[in-house]
């Protein structure tokens, strides 16, 4: 399912969610939503039809588009007057996957479709940056229970694009630990032990399933934000979970992912916690 609407900006978006269709086989849904700019209670039918036409154009135009593109598969349209978000979230059930464009880093709006979306739908979201390129695939784990949700989107994504997958713990985060774990911030060498071990346990499972992914698997001894945004320089795609250790509001975004989708350089894919989803490696 794509966000889709018809400016030049969200060009770079659509070729994503072409090729995301292509790679997986899949049917591509170009959404666009149209905003009334009338009370709620006004009625307008001439208005309405105008702005009613003009979506159905801009979605026709969208459809030729991502057919020019490369499109194999059913390429269908959804038209609705309501927020974009609400249409994105309400026709999701189906949708293995979400892609949504993305302002430039540092200017993504509080309140954008790229921000509210991952918060409340139950699918992954990427929300796409520039044109992508040859970089590597990157995903940021914790030590939350989103982490194999997080490496198995992220390794699904190596395999269909035959690139790396480098897996990468910012460990130093005392603030966002159990308390049991506090004692391990006494000694940086058993920290990077445990940290690695944590690594292990969720990667290996994955690793047997795509043996044909070259996996990187690189525990830090830096704050997960500063290890993330280092990594994603050199990234085509950064993979994180919706929410982390930290996460306690169920309709907030984990303040990691949060900053990822601001000043990430790259791509950003957010994938929902195990509650949301319904298979894992082992």
């Amino acid at each position: 399912m794509f966000g889709y609407d018809g400016t030049g900006e969200n060009d770079p978006a659509l070729r994503w969610a072409v090729e995301e269709a292509r790679l997986r086989g899949l049917d591509l849904l170009l959404c666009y939503c149209w905003h009334w700019p009338y009370p709620s209670g006004h009625v307008d039918a001439g208005v309405q039809a105008i702005f009613q036409r003009a979506g159905e154009n801009l979605l026709r135009k969208g459809a030729r588009r991502a057919r020019d593109l490369g499109a194999q598969g059913k390429v269908r349209t959804l038209l609705r007057r309501e927020p974009a978000c609400d249409t994105l979230v309400h026709e999701s059930d189906d949708a293995e996957l979400i892609v949504v464009g993305s302002h430039e880093r540092h200017r993504l709006p509080v309140g954008s479709t790229a921000m509210e979306l991952p918060a409340r739908t139950r699918r992954p979201v990427v929300a796409v940056r520039g044109g992508g390129g040859r970089g590597p695939v990157v995903a940021g784990v914790d030590a939350s229970e989103c982490a194999d949700a997080t490496v198995g989107f992220a390794i699904e994504e190596a395999a269909l694009r035959e690139c790396d997958l480098r897996v990468v713990h910012g460990a130093w985060e005392p603030g966002a630990v159990p308390e049991s774990d506090l004692p391990l911030f006494a000694d940086k060498a058993e920290l990077f032990q445990a940290r690695a071990a944590m690594l292990e346990r969720v990667v290996h499972p994955w690793q047997r399933r795509y043996p044909k992914v070259h996996v990187d698997v690189s525990p830090l001894l830096e704050r997960p934000r500063e290890a993330l945004l280092d990594a994603a320089e050199r990234a085509d795609l950064l993979v994180v979970g919706d929410r982390g250790t930290g996460g306690l509001d169920p309709l907030l975004l984990g303040a990691t992912s949060s900053a990822m989708l601001h000043h990430a350089p790259c791509s950003v894919a957010i994938v929902p916690a195990p509650r949301h989803t319904a298979q894992s490696a082992t």
